[in-house]
């Protein structure tokens, strides 16, 4: 079972990474945009860091505890949630700019806009954590945390600093004051923690279940990525030579690179 302890730990976790997201707000506290190049290398790294982390990570953690069949079902589901999710983002488009004239109704609205669009990656934090204070983590505050744990949340954290900068760049171009950029950026990821406390609540209580939790999370990552990810990188680069292409490539590769070692771990 999942002790309130252990429930406050990764709730912490996917706060944590939400935090993250305030990070690509900041360079806007200097500067009034962030350069296409960094842009596209930005969402090219965080791409590499989400396929290599859910392919060398999610799904082999997944095959280590279960059958290939409860793996396969898993990454199916969680590739079938991103389209509906992004299915209903496309039919509730939410002016940024009303955000700051946003009454209650508005911003629950939002919130639930925007917990379709990040749930996915707070579930990849909290399946992660399945073990939780079991023996063969790394001790963090006292606390076992499974080696798996600690690469998924700094590979969602990393993931969420160009996902800030791609919030803020349309709320500044709006008017939104610079101040207010990390403020809504961090609010825009805030359903992870969420996402992250009920996921690890689902796969302790029922460990049976645990592979298809795996590949659940990371059939959600890897369509994030496909669908999302390399498509708003691509978007980014459409005025650099080779459209982005080569700056692409190149996050793509360190980001797999980062996280290679999660193979031999």
């Amino acid at each position: 079972m999942a002790d309130l302890s252990n429930l406050l730990f990764v709730f912490l976790a996917g706060l944590l990474t939400a935090m993250a997201t305030g990070l690509g707000a900041l360079p806007f506290l200097l500067v009034d945009e962030v350069s296409d190049r960094w842009n596209v290398a930005l969402w090219g790294l965080a791409s590499g860091i989400m396929l290599s982390a859910s392919t060398f990570g999610l799904v082999t953690e997944g095959l280590s505890t279960g059958r290939p069949l409860g793996v396969g079902v898993g990454v199916l589901a969680g590739a079938a949630l991103v389209v509906v999710a992004h299915d209903f983002i496309e039919d509730s488009r939410v002016n940024p700019k009303q955000y700051e004239e946003a009454g209650y109704r508005k911003l629950v609205l939002v919130l639930g806009i925007l917990t379709v669009h990040s749930f996915p990656e707070g579930v990849a934090v909290g399946v992660s954590f399945a073990d939780l204070g079991l023996v063969g983590g790394v001790d963090v505050l006292g606390v076992s945390v499974p080696l798996l744990a600690v690469f998924m949340t700094v590979a969602i954290s990393v993931h969420n600093v160009p996902e800030g900068v791609a919030v803020s760049i349309p709320l500044r171009a709006l008017g939104v004051p610079r101040w207010k950029l990390v403020w809504w950026s961090v609010f825009s990821s805030l359903p992870q923690p969420v996402g992250a406390v009920l996921a690890f609540y689902f796969v302790r209580v029922a460990r049976d279940l645990l592979p298809f939790g795996f590949g659940f999370a990371a059939g959600a990552m890897v369509y994030l990525v496909l669908s999302e990810f390399i498509p708003e990188a691509l978007a980014a680069g459409t005025g650099l030579p080779g459209e982005g292409r080569r700056e692409l490539l190149v996050g793509l590769a360190v980001g797999i690179v980062v996280m290679v070692p999660l193979a031999f771990l």
